[in-house]
């Protein structure tokens, strides 16, 4: 087996990194203290973004340190991996109070509610801190730089339905493409090539649950799947060929808690087959994400990154049983198709998950380990 030297690569990262102590006292200092109230959003406060600097280049500095050949900025410049973005365009609001009829959970049950999004106006691209964050990123490492944000999908999903102003279903597809296509050029004029699509809505289909979830809007999820492929081909139209753009799919992942469960054998033939991506990241830590069967359907010239180290816990992963893990994921799909990562960042909010920085540095040096016994350094 042979390394690769575009990505995805053998040995990859989902994107996000814990928090700094120090990040988050300077958030705290320099915007007031976050509550479920508090707006999120880009920010332009010169003496958080000092420390944000500083905090980047560490950051930067562990991932070169362990052997990572793409690197991100850990989101470090974000409170939550998704809101940011589309909190910085037009047409959008949270209600962060957690009244959303989608709940977090764990294995003792219910945590919180999700955040909701509403739809208060034209949805209209603005220059955001997402490509701001990048071009930080891209100047500061000799290694791939790579750029995260939600999915279109999952951008809708989270309305619940709920299209506010917008009386016609194509109508907010055609605004919110529109701000897609315009954020991806500015992303790949400011030097993007590795950009990941993260997205939780098409995992959450696999779960009956949020199948009902679905209907419950009027909407039958097999051509919600349909539609939602038929979307973020749409939205990668104008992506130049030499970047690389995956999408990740993960069922929650919020302070350790999740929200779906349930295999990929739903929407894995459309997933692979009808997405026009490189590659995928797939949630494979826990039995929640079913077996490795739908990787049966993944075409050829396409990866998938298997997502078998746990950011949820701090339980260190076995060589062993990652290897044996890899090994029965190769009776579906061809090993020269695979790679691996963690199943998902570590802090897809400020908060981060319940494990320490050493456990989170010591999960992304055994996927470096392990990838290298498998495909070679």
């Amino acid at each position: 087996m042979s390394a690769r030297s575009r990505p995805p690569f053998r040995a990859d990262q989902v994107g996000s990194l814990l928090r700094p102590e120090a990040l988050k006292q300077a958030r705290e200092q320099f915007l007031g203290p976050q509550t479920p109230q508090s707006n999120l959003g880009p920010h332009d406060n010169a003496a958080l973004r000092a420390v944000e600097d500083r905090c980047i280049r560490e950051c930067i500095a562990m991932q070169e340190r362990i052997g990572l050949q793409a690197v991100t900025d850990g989101e470090f410049r974000r409170r939550s991996w998704w809101l940011e973005l589309v909190l910085g365009w037009e047409g959008f609001e949270a209600d962060r109070t957690g009244s959303a009829r989608l709940k977090w959970r764990n294995e003792n049950g219910v945590t919180q509610g999700f955040s909701e999004l509403r739809v208060k106006g034209k949805i209209r691209w603005r220059p955001s801190s997402v490509v701001r964050a990048f071009q930080f990123l891209k100047s500061n490492t000799q290694r791939v730089s790579k750029v995260t944000m939600p999915a279109p999908n999952c951008v809708h999903y989270y309305t619940g339905g709920n299209l506010g102003v917008y009386k016609d279903d194509e109508l907010f597809w055609d605004d919110l493409i529109a701000a897609y296509r315009q954020e991806l050029k500015a992303l790949v004029d400011a030097g993007a090539r590795y950009i990941q699509m993260d997205d939780t809505s098409i995992a959450f289909i696999c779960d009956p649950a949020h199948r009902e979830f679905v209907r419950s809007w009027g909407q039958d999820p097999e051509q919600l799947l349909q539609q939602y492929a038929e979307r973020i081909n749409s939205a990668l139209a104008e992506v130049p060929d030499e970047v690389t753009v995956t999408l990740h799919q993960c069922r929650g992942n919020r302070e350790g808690s999740w929200a779906a469960e349930g295999g990929y054998d739903p929407v894995a033939e459309v997933l692979f087959n009808q997405v026009d991506v490189d590659g995928y990241f797939l949630e494979y830590d826990s039995s929640r994400a079913g077996g490795f069967e739908p990787l049966r359907f993944l075409p050829k010239g396409k990866q998938v990154v298997l997502g078998l180290v746990s950011s949820k816990t701090s339980r260190l992963e076995d060589e062993t049983e990652l290897l044996r893990r890899i090994e029965a994921a190769a009776r579906f799909a061809p090993l020269e198709q695979l790679c691996l990562s963690p199943q998902c960042g570590f802090a897809s909010s400020i908060k981060g998950n319940p494990l320490t920085h050493a456990d989170q540095e010591a999960k992304l040096r055994r996927v470096v380990e392990v990838a290298g016994r498998v495909w070679g350094r």
